[in-house]
């Protein structure tokens, strides 16, 4: 049997939350390191704990064998020019491919509610018309392109629950204007989250897949979020994302994809949960057998 083209990553999220910052607060960044090491990953993502320059990133992340996968970037091309973008950035890029990564993870927080948006109840999301997606489309393309040239880096769009493109057809008006190199991050529990059926984009945009969040949900508690009309960070102390194989999703689709397409990036294990509800050694386990059974890799 030929070997996975993909490579199967943790986020540090099981660990450590980035926003809510009493969850995993006293865990130290070696833990995380190595118990995803000794669950089988390949790679992480980067979080909160993490440093930002390579030279000190790389020591710590060799002796676990661990590559960097990606990072979350926080952009603003919903509010602010291409320039200031790419000026804003350029810290970021640098360290990414300083360490290696192939793909930045782009997470639109231009346009949200002011303050504090993910503790703003979910109906309270701003969205953009027609024509300010329009051009919000062309700001993406432009700056997508620079990032390959300037960096070698891959944009990979985030579709994100409280953010610009949250529904299907958010992501699929915004896609349907942006130049292919705008490449997009499949998130499999924000889909489910924002109620649409992932296979949508893998079927409409299939090519254009650079980067996979493995992110599962339990509807119930989403379901309940929903109703009582609760914030996006309430529905995570609550439990409403899972590892993958621990909620509703049906990844049989996904596992398809990868193993039939080209698709060569990585797959990343990833759920904001409660560390002491969710133990991340046992959970990620957990998601890394399934992941072996279910894809293959």
């Amino acid at each position: 049997m030929s070997k996975p083209l993909f490579q199967v990553a943790v986020s540090p999220l099981s660990w450590v939350n980035d926003v809510l910052h009493d969850l995993g607060a006293d865990t130290p960044l070696e833990t995380c390191l190595s118990e995803a090491a000794g669950a089988g990953y390949a790679g992480v993502e980067l979080g909160r704990k993490f440093p930002r320059q390579a030279g000190l990133l790389k020591p710590i992340l060799q002796p676990f064998q661990l590559q960097l996968a990606s990072g979350w970037y926080s952009g603003f091309l919903a509010e602010r020019s291409v320039e200031e973008e790419m000026a804003s950035v350029a810290d970021h890029a640098r360290l990414l491919r300083a360490m290696g990564s192939k793909v930045m993870v782009y997470g639109e927080c231009g346009r949200m509610v002011a303050d504090a948006p993910l503790d703003a109840p979910m109906t309270c999301r701003l969205t953009l018309s027609q024509a300010e997606m329009t051009a919000y489309a062309r700001r993406l393309s432009r700056f997508s392109a620079w990032l390959i040239e300037a960096y070698g880096l891959q944009l990979a769009y985030h579709h994100h629950l409280m953010m610009v493109a949250e529904t299907a057809d958010e992501v699929c008006a915004l896609f349907d204007q942006t130049r292919p190199e705008v490449g997009l991050l499949l998130d499999t529990g924000h889909a489910q989250a924002a109620g649409f059926d992932y296979r949508q984009l893998l079927q409409r945009y299939g090519q254009r897949i650079v980067h996979i969040h493995l992110k599962d949900v339990r509807a119930d508690i989403m379901a309940a979020v929903r109703r009582q009309d609760l914030s996006f960070n309430e529905g995570v102390r609550q439990g409403m994302f899972t590892v993958p194989g621990d909620g509703c999703i049906d990844f049989s689709a996904l596992a398809d994809f990868v193993r039939t397409t080209a698709y060569c990036g990585w797959l990343v294990v990833e759920a904001e949960q409660d560390p002491q509800l969710a133990p991340p050694l046992p959970t990620v386990s957990r998601a890394r057998a399934f992941i072996r059974e279910v894809f293959g890799g």
